[in-house]
C-alpha cells in the first residue's frame, strides 16, 4: 500500500513527490522526515473549497499547527488561504514569525499562562478559545491593560462519544478541556462573559477527538452546539455569530483505515447546521474548523536505515532502525499502527512480518509490531508512511539523540526546511 503522491520507479525505489527516497537518504542522511508539498496544498484547497461551497465562503479553516509546526509549513497553509490555531506561545511565535496575519490566528490551551494570554492579546490575535472561567478573567484584564477588546470563543464539551482512543477523546464530560453542558457551567460562563467590558463573545467551539472515521459524531456535535446557541439567545437575547467545529478527521495509516473524503464530512455537517439554524430561527454563523492531521498526515514519510536484525525463534523478528521513539513516540503512547516498506525494494512483495525497533535504550522503543514488509537486510532503507502529523512535533532528544532533518519535496525537487540537529545543538542551553 502506497499513499497519494508516492510511487515506485524503474530502480524499484519508493518515490515521494517525484523524488527517489534512496537518493534523498544519500543526500540528507537518515532518519529523515519527508513532506510532499503538493499533497499538503491539495488538502488545504480541499478544505477551503469545501467551506466556500457549503457555506458560501462564510468561514475560515484554521490549520491545527500542533500537528506539524515550523516556519515553512505555516507559510504554505497561509499562502493557501488558511489561518492557524496555536496552543502555546511557542506555536504562536512561530506562526507570527512565518508572516501570518494575527487576525487569522486562533489561540487554544486548557491552562494558558498570564504571559501567553498577554502575548496573544498584545499581538491582536483574531480569537482566543476560553477553556475556563479563570482565564476569562485574565483575558479581560490583559485586554483592558492593552486598551483593546478581545474576541473569544468558548470551548464546549458536547458529550459526544467519538469512538477513538481514550487519550484523544476530548468531547466527553470527563475531560480536561472546556465547559460542560450537563452541569450548566457552559451557560454560566457565557452569561458571565457578556458582562465584561473588554470581551467580545464570538461564539462556541468544540473538538470531539482525533482520528474519527464517521461523520455522525461531527453531525451530532453540530446539532448540540447550534441548540446551545439557540438556548443562549432565548435566555439572554444575545445571538452568537461564530461556530468552530474543531478537527479530528481520520486519515489512512494502514489498510484497515477507511476514511471518507474530508469534503464529504463538511458537506454533511453543513446540511445539519443549516437545518438546525432554520429550526431555531438563528442566522447561519461564521463557520470554522481546525484540521491538522488530515492536512499533513499522509503527506509525510519518515526514512530510516536498517541496522541490527535479531530473530527470536517462534517469537518475532526484530529489525532495528537508526531512529525510534525520539522521532516518533506515537506507538509507545497510543499503540498507533503504521504501514512500512523497504524503500529500496518498494515494488517487491511483502514476505516478512517484523517488529520495527528503535535505537533508544528503552524496551518500549518500537515503531510497530507484526508489520508486513519486504525482506529486510541490514543497510536497507525503511520507509514508515503517514508520519506527517505528531511525529516531528512530538519529537524529543531522549538519549541525547539529535532530531532528524525535514525536507520538502515537490515535482522531483527537494529542499531542507528544518536542519538536522547537531551535538552542539544538544548542549547549547547547558551551563
Amino acid at each position: 500500500m502506497l499513499m497519494e503522491g508516492q510511487g515506485v520507479n524503474a530502480l524499484n525505489h519508493l518515490t515521494i513527490g517525484g523524488c527517489d527516497s534512496v537518493e534523498l537518504c544519500e543526500k540528507y542522511g537518515t532518519p529523515l522526515y519527508v513532506m510532499d508539498e503538493n499533497l499538503v496544498r491539495e488538502h488545504c484547497r480541499l478544505y477551503k473549497n469545501s467551506i466556500d461551497e457549503c457555506y458560501d465562503g462564510n468561514g475560515l479553516v484554521f490549520y491545527a499547527s500542533k500537528a506539524l509546526c515550523n516556519l515553512e509549513m505555516i507559510r504554505i497553509v497561509d499562502s493557501e488561504g488558511l489561518g492557524a490555531d496555536s496552543v502555546s506561545a511557542g506555536e504562536l511565535y512561530t506562526v507570527l514569525k512565518a508572516g501570518m496575519s494575527s487576525e487569522k490566528i486562533c489561540v487554544h490551551g486548557n491552562n494558558k499562562t498570564d504571559e501567553e494570554i498577554e502575548f496573544a492579546v498584545k499581538n491582536k490575535v483574531g480569537r482566543i478559545v476560553v477553556d475556563n472561567i479563570t482565564e476569562l478573567e485574565k483575558i479581560d484584564r490583559a485586554a483592558k491593560a492593552n486598551n483593546t477588546k478581545q474576541k473569544v470563543l468558548f470551548r464546549i464539551k458536547p458529550g459526544i462519544d467519538a469512538h477513538t482512543h481514550e487519550f484523544v477523546m476530548t468531547g466527553q464530560i470527563d475531560c480536561k478541556f472546556g465547559f460542560a453542558l450537563e452541569t450548566g457551567e457552559a451557560r454560566e460562563a457565557i452569561c458571565e462573559a457578556l458582562k465584561y467590558e473588554n470581551i467580545i463573545v464570538g461564539g462556541v467551539h468544540c473538538h470531539i477527538g482525533s482520528q474519527i472515521f464517521e461523520s455522525e459524531p461531527f453531525k451530532e456535535a453540530a446539532r448540540v452546539l447550534v441548540r446551545f446557541m439557540a438556548d443562549i439567545k432565548a435566555e439572554t437575547g444575545f445571538e452568537m455569530c461564530e461556530l468552530n467545529l474543531g478537527g479530528g478527521f481520520g486519515v489512512t495509516y494502514t489498510e484497515k483505515d477507511d476514511p471518507i473524503k474530508f469534503n464529504k464530512y463538511i458537506e454533511e455537517v453543513s446540511v445539519v447546521i443549516k437545518e438546525e439554524c432554520k429550526k431555531h430561527s438563528l442566522s447561519l454563523p461564521f463557520i470554522m474548523m481546525e484540521p491538522g492531521r488530515s492536512i499533513v498526515g499522509t503527506a509525510g514519510t519518515t526514512l530510516y536505515k536498517a541496522g541490527a536484525i535479531k530473530d527470536i525463534p517462534n517469537v518475532r523478528r526484530y529489525v532495528s532502525v537508526d531512529g525510534g521513539m525520539g522521532d516518533n513516540p506515537r506507538y509507545i503512547l497510543y499503540q498507533s499502527e503504521y504501514t512500512a516498506l523497504v524503500a529500496n525494494k518498494a515494488g517487491d512483495e511483502k514476505t516478512e512480518v517484523v517488529t520495527l525497533a528503535g535505537k533508544c535504550c528503552e524496551s518500549g522503543d518500537l515503531l510497530g509490531e507484526n508489520m508486513p514488509i519486504q525482506k529486510v537486510e541490514s543497510g536497507d532503507i525503511i520507509a514508515v508512511l503517514t508520519t506527517g502529523a505528531y511525529n516531528f512535533s512530538m519529537a524529543s532528544n531522549y538519549n541525547r539523540i539529535p532530531r532528524p532533518a525535514m525536507v520538502m519535496v515537490k515535482d522531483g525537487e527537494s529542499r531542507v526546511i528544518v536542519k538536522r540537529e547537531t551535538f552542539e545543538d544538544l548542549i547549547k542551553n547547558d551551563i
